[in-house]
């Protein structure tokens, strides 16, 4: 349940978000990366994750940009910037081959699976669905603010309907027999 734990920076974001400190969430958001980058690494020994490191980065840039613009931003726009550099984390780590499930993966399986091809296939296929998922985030964001006319509750719909079929799709995939 590592990789749920990753994203508990957005979690605590979207509250800030939710009750009117779009910049303060920024702030925590990216101070809840660094704690948990800290946690892996000082007190349980675990590697660096492409997933906390990106959001910190993502939080701590988004934060320092606001700041120094004064920007003012609305729900759906900030949520289109940070869902969006979401899936761009995402899709970078597919794209230099290390899907970042890849890290949570290895801390749960013995290391001679690590170089299998079922190992790193089912790695990547959890990854694209993430990936997905977060598209879909991303598309509900945009349609918030280029289509008003669409109620604010299907993005919330699609929102959560994405994440729970990412979600269930993991743990399934992630108990299946790898060769």
């Amino acid at each position: 349940m590592n990789l749920l734990v990753s994203f508990s920076p957005f979690a605590v974001f979207a509250v800030l978000l939710h009750v009117g400190y779009p910049q303060a969430g920024m702030w925590a958001g990216a101070a809840a990366a660094c704690l948990l980058i800290l946690r892996d690494r000082l007190i349980l020994g675990r590697s660096l994750k492409i997933l906390e490191l990106g959001t910190m980065l993502l939080f701590g840039a988004l934060a320092l940009y606001t700041a120094a613009t004064g920007t003012v931003w609305t729900i759906p726009a900030v949520r289109l910037v940070v869902d969006g550099g979401l899936l761009a984390i995402v899709l970078a780590s597919l794209a230099i081959g290390q899907p970042f499930t890849l890290q949570y993966a290895r801390e749960s399986v013995p290391a001679e699976r690590w170089q299998s091809a079922g190992f790193m296939e089912t790695n990547r296929r959890i990854t694209l669905v993430w990936a997905a998922a977060f598209a879909v985030l991303v598309a509900a964001d945009a349609a918030m603010i280029y289509l008003p006319q669409i109620p604010q509750r299907l993005d919330i719909v699609a929102t959560v309907l994405a994440l729970v079929w990412a979600y269930k799709y993991t743990m399934r995939a992630s108990r299946e027999p790898r060769p």
